[in-house]
């Protein structure tokens, strides 16, 4: 059975986040049901320095898993932990955030000033939600890369493909996370287990999904300008939710196609969410952030 296109969304908009970072936001900060057991993907990309370089200074996480994964540039990083490092092109940064942490992340450009990345959040069930937090910092060379015979290649971040498996272990989730690209007018069939949410996030080229027209243009005005006419990029930044299925196929366009291919299990929990803290109740979230004012909120130095 093959996984239906179900909704193309369109609402996205560029955020200004931490000192101000612009970036696009495919999903996030709303209903939770359809992309469970994700939260929010951002889509940072920018050839301005000025966009980027005021970073992610020094902030809280509780309840959640965040996947960092850098394209262009790079990303220092630091944690409550004393973790300290360095994102470069095809790193990977899976971070379980558990019972709580302060980390800060400052992207810089590569030579021409360009940045590229991208920051998936993933639920943790309640019985992991304090758990001891933990960093998965995976290099480039660490990742497994296949190509086909009619030049379709995947990177294998998490999860496993076409007999390789991914080098991110131990996610509550137990997520597939795919960087797939398809060569030009190739049409290519695509396994998806099917008790999985499933979603595609193109971000290069064009192309189709069986059964759907293109993808939707993700919408790309200024936050900060709201009554804007809306902008359109035609050939990426296109999020599409699948429905339950065991393959996709995707036909890509003249250009060849590249997108992110991420599923999960479901978790299927009340989800209650302050910012960077998620939680499952209320009361939950105001202890978080009692204790973030008192000096509790780190369990674990």
């Amino acid at each position: 059975m093959s996984l239906r296109p179900v909704k193309q969304i369109i609402q996205t908009t560029p955020t200004i986040e931490g000192a101000g970072v612009k970036l696009q936001r495919a999903f996030g900060f709303g209903k939770t049901k359809e992309f469970d057991p994700f939260l929010l993907l951002d889509d940072f990309r920018n050839e301005n320095p000025k966009d980027y370089l005021a970073g992610f200074p020094w902030h809280p996480h509780r309840g959640i898993e965040t996947i960092t994964y850098v394209l262009a540039g790079s990303v220092e990083h630091g944690d409550s932990l004393g973790n300290r490092g360095e994102m470069t092109a095809g790193d990977v940064q899976w971070m379980t955030a558990g019972s709580g942490i302060l980390h800060q992340e400052m992207p810089k450009g590569d030579q021409q000033g360009r940045m590229h990345g991208f920051q998936l959040w993933a639920n943790l069930p309640s019985s992991l939600k304090m758990t001891d937090p933990r960093y998965q910092d995976i290099p480039a060379s660490s990742i497994p890369e296949v190509t086909d015979d009619d030049g379709t290649r995947v990177r294998i971040i998490c999860g496993e493909f076409w007999g390789k498996k991914g080098p991110v272990e131990g996610v509550a989730a137990d997520p597939n996370y795919l960087d797939v690209s398809v060569a030009p007018r190739q049409r290519k069939r695509l396994k998806v287990e099917t008790t999985r949410n499933a979603f595609a996030y193109v971000f290069a080229g064009s192309g189709s999904f069986r059964d759907s027209s293109n993808p939707h243009a993700v919408l790309t005005e200024q936050a900060a300008s709201p009554d804007a006419p809306a902008k359109y990029d035609v050939s990426n930044h296109s999020l599409v939710l699948f429905d339950r299925g065991d393959e996709l196929v995707v036909q890509a366009g003249d250009e060849g196609i590249r997108f992110l291919l991420v599923s999960g299990k479901p978790i299927e929990e009340p989800v209650a969410w302050y910012g960077p803290i998620v939680m499952n109740t209320q009361d939950q979230l105001k202890r978080a952030v009692a204790e973030l004012q008192d000096g509790t909120f780190i369990k674990r130095r």
